[in-house]
């Protein structure tokens, strides 16, 4: 989201997660103020290879909830921002549990890009250090490439962390995301990320497609 009036209306569609790209070389940079969003509606900050003393300006700045990690960023890198905004949650919340799944301040995805093969080993190290995976398309862009991977690669997923499903997600696929629900594979999907294929143009987004979408797949 990039718009602030496009992004109050897509808000009203209430989707669980809007997202925020903070990486300037993206053409849906968000350098605005995020208006007030319904309190269900999860504010994720998108960052490729940023600092964490970065990223935790910009939790702050907007009040995000989730953290999204699009570049090569290390378990030893996610390890760092996770006892940093821990540390952060502590300093603010001292009453807070926590022993919340997710924490308080700020959860982290980290994102992994796949074409035809993924090798699974490579989540291991992020399985302590990271609230959710996303999958997305490999593709000369750090996101945004318009074009789905084949889900098939997912039958052979081996953890029980839950995840997002990525990756030129349109309106022409209403049907084989449906499809891809009711299998066994999907039972850790989280959630459907969308994007480029309901913009008009980067970071503004086509409110009726998207409408028809959320109703298609409820």
């Amino acid at each position: 989201m990039k718009y602030t009036e496009n992004i109050s209306d897509i808000a009203r569609l209430q989707p669980d997660y809007l997202g925020f790209i903070f990486y300037e070389k993206s053409a849906r940079y968000f350098n605005g103020t995020i208006p007030e969003l319904p309190s269900d509606v999860k504010k994720v900050g998108v960052f490729v290879n940023a600092t964490v003393e970065d990223i935790i300006d910009k939790i702050e700045k907007h009040s995000l909830d989730f953290v999204q990690l699009h570049g090569e960023e290390s378990p030893e890198f996610c390890e760092k921002l996770k006892s940093q905004l821990l540390k952060v949650d502590q300093d603010e919340n001292v009453d807070k549990d926590k022993n919340l799944e997710i924490p308080a301040y700020a959860g982290i995805l980290k994102v992994f890009s796949i074409k035809d093969h993924f090798n699974f080993d490579e989540l291991e190290p992020y399985e302590s250090v990271c609230d959710y995976f996303l999958f997305d398309t490999k593709g000369k862009l750090p996101g945004g490439n318009g074009y789905t991977f084949n889900w098939e690669v997912l039958k052979d997923y081996p953890s029980t962390k839950p995840y997002f499903l990525s990756g030129g997600i349109g309106l022409e696929e209403v049907i084989n995301v449906a499809e891809f629900l009711r299998r066994q594979e999907s039972q850790y999907c989280h959630a459907i990320d969308v994007n480029s294929k309901f913009e008009i143009e980067p970071g503004l987004k086509d409110s009726e497609k998207l409408e028809v979408f959320i109703k298609e797949i409820n």
